[in-house]
Order: structure tokens, then C-alpha cells, then sequence
């Protein structure tokens, strides 16, 4: 039976996170949400989901350095999923909190999008149709794959997922990008290398294509 620890650093919608790994499982998974180091390095593979900012979950999780050091070794050899804030701690630097330094598993960095799209507090100027676009961006999005990967099979090109976010991330290396979604701007819906995969989306809330990406990432062997 796969071991899936889902990792917990305070943060919101962990238990529904769970609850649809356990769903897309069907029996094959044992779920654990926790924050102790040797149950990610017992588990097979992890999930770092979240609603937060960033600078909490980087603060609680450098302030487990048991945890940080067996997740920074985790990632290296297991399969990994990151969820919103988990594909926002991937990279560098993000500018939320003032600017906090990320894991810098992938390369760029994390914006908000009135900085990269401009605009006024709580909305920002559609370039294409000049209409306001509400921040955060709450909903559904269609998320264009720019990359075949396995957590991809048997999801149609374009599909739609469901997002919650207000920062977004900007990579540096387009190998790196597995999907993207315009939302006044484009930015990496999904994005990774080797064994991480990370999605701002969120697949429990996502329904039918939400399930079957996280039913892929329980049969992912980690290779691509």
C-alpha cells in the first residue's frame, strides 16, 4: 500500500487534501498529515499542500530543521506533489511577507500579481479585454499543459481546475513549466524537475480532473 505523508505546517485545507488523496486512492494509499520527520521519511511519497502565506510556512518549517533537512531529501528521491503554497515555496524568492527566500528547487520567483500585472488594491486591468480582474483569483481556470508529464495522462489539453491565490509564480526556465493559465497575465499553473511536481491549482477542489491528476501522482514511480 503506498504511504503518502501530506506535510503540515499550520496551514489550511490539509484534511480535504487528504480526505481526495484517500478518494483517488481507492484503498491503494495510507494517508498521513503530519509534521514529524520520520513520517515523511517512512512515507513514500509527499504532498505539501496549503493556504497560507508564505512567510509562516517557511518560518514554521525552518524552525523544524528535521523536517526541512528530511523533505529537502525527500524531494530528491521520491515522488513529490506540490500544492499552491507548496509550488510557491519551491521556488527562490517570493515577494510576499516583505520577501522570503523559498526552498530554490526551481528557478525564478514568486510575485503578486499587482506587481507584475499593475492595477490598485483587490483588482488589476485585463490588458486584453480592459475590463477589472478581482484579486485574489478565485475559481475556475483553464490550465494549458506546455509539457507532456505523467500526472497529465488521461487529462485533456486545456482543462479546467479551480485556483485560489494572489501570488503567482514566474519561472526563469521554460523546461521547468509543465502548465500555464492567463488569468490578465500568464503564469505557471504547473511546474517541476525530476521527481517534484507542483500545481497552483487545487486538485481537491477540482473535481473529476482534480482526482485523476492525484490518482496519477499515487501510480507516478517519479520518473518522467
Amino acid at each position: 500500500m503506498n504511504r503518502i505523508a501530506v506535510i503540515d505546517l499550520g496551514t489550511g485545507n490539509l484534511r480535504s487534501v487528504a480526505r481526495a488523496l484517500e478518494t483517488a486512492g481507492r484503498g491503494d494509499c495510507e494517508v498521513r498529515v503530519s509534521d514529524a520527520a520520520g513520517d515523511v521519511s517512512r512515507a513514500e511519497r509527499i504532498v505539501f499542500p496549503g493556504q497560507s502565506a508564505i512567510g509562516s510556512v517557511m518560518g514554521r518549517l525552518r524552525s523544524n530543521p528535521a523536517l526541512l533537512d528530511t523533505l529537502v531529501e525527500s524531494m530528491g528521491a521520491k515522488p513529490f506533489l506540490g500544492i499552491c503554497i507548496g509550488l510557491q515555496a519551491l521556488y527562490a524568492r517570493s515577494s510576499e511577507d516583505g520577501g522570503v527566500e523559498g526552498l530554490g528547487v526551481l528557478s525564478g520567483e514568486v510575485r503578486h500579481f499587482l506587481e507584475a500585472g499593475g492595477g490598485t488594491s483587490g483588482s488589476f486591468n485585463d490588458p486584453d479585454s480592459g475590463r477589472k480582474l478581482k484579486i485574489p483569483h478565485m475559481g475556475w481556470n483553464n490550465v494549458c499543459q506546455t509539457h507532456e508529464h505523467p500526472l497529465w495522462q488521461g487529462i485533456e489539453q486545456c482543462a479546467w481546475f479551480y485556483f485560489v491565490h494572489s501570488y503567482c509564480a514566474f519561472p526563469d526556465a521554460a523546461g521547468e513549466v509543465y502548465g500555464v493559465t492567463s488569468y490578465g497575465l500568464e503564469f505557471a499553473a504547473a511546474a517541476g524537475n525530476r521527481n517534484a511536481f507542483a500545481i497552483q491549482f487545487h486538485p481537491e477542489k477540482s473535481q473529476q480532473n482534480g482526482l485523476k491528476l492525484l490518482g496519477n501522482f499515487i501510480h507516478w514511480d517519479g520518473t518522467l
